[in-house]
C-alpha cells in the first residue's frame, strides 16, 4: 500500500494521481486507490482540504498529485452583482461550501438550496464538474470554537471582545 504522509508546498511532477471528490479531499485519513489502481492510504496532518493539482509525498518518496473529480454541482448566476452577493450571503449563513467565479457561484447539488436560490430569483443550472470551493478566511476549513477546551482556537485574539490582548 502506498502510504501518503506529507503535503508538498507547490505543484510538481508526480509518480501517481489520486482522483477525489471534495468530500474525500477534506479527509486527512483515507483508504483509496490511485488512478492506476494501486491501494493508497492518506495519513496527513490536519489542515485545509486538498486542492486540485496539489502534490503529496508518500513514505517511499513517490510524489502523488491530487485531482478534483467531477461531481454534481449547482451553477448559480444572478441578474446583478447585488443579487449574487445576497445569494452568497444566504448560502454562507447555512455554512455551505462555495466556489466563487466571475459572476457565478457553485455548490454541491442540493435540491432544497436550489429551490431557495430560485425563489430568490437566481438562475440555477446543474452541471457535472470538479468542485474547488473557497477554503475559508482562516485557511483551515470550517471550525466552531467553544472555549479554551476546544481543539481549535481562532486567532487573532481581536475576535475575543472584552478580553485583554
Amino acid at each position: 500500500m502506498l502510504l501518503i504522509t506529507e503535503r508538498l508546498p507547490q505543484p510538481c511532477r508526480s509518480d501517481a494521481d489520486l482522483l477525489l471528490s471534495f468530500e474525500l479531499r477534506s479527509k486527512t485519513r483515507l483508504r483509496t486507490r490511485t488512478v492506476d489502481g494501486e491501494e493508497a492510504g492518506l495519513f496527513l496532518s490536519a489542515g485545509a482540504p486538498l486542492t486540485h493539482g496539489q502534490c503529496l509525498r508518500a513514505e517511499d518518496g513517490r510524489v502523488v498529485r491530487v485531482l478534483a473529480a467531477d461531481e454534481p454541482l449547482l451553477h448559480v448566476v444572478c441578474v446583478s452583482p447585488e443579487a449574487l452577493c445576497r445569494a452568497a450571503y444566504h448560502l454562507g449563513n447555512r455554512h455551505v461550501h462555495l466556489q466563487v467565479g466571475e459572476g457565478w457561484l457553485r455548490l454541491l447539488d442540493d435540491y432544497v438550496l436550489a429551490q431557495m436560490l430560485q425563489q430568490m430569483g437566481a438562475e440555477v443550472s446543474r452541471l457535472f464538474a470538479p468542485f474547488n470551493p473557497e477554503s475559508g478566511a482562516y485557511g483551515g476549513g470550517h471550525h466552531h470554537s467553544h472555549g479554551k477546551e476546544a481543539a481549535f482556537q481562532y486567532a487573532p485574539r481581536l475576535h475575543l471582545f472584552g478580553q485583554p490582548t
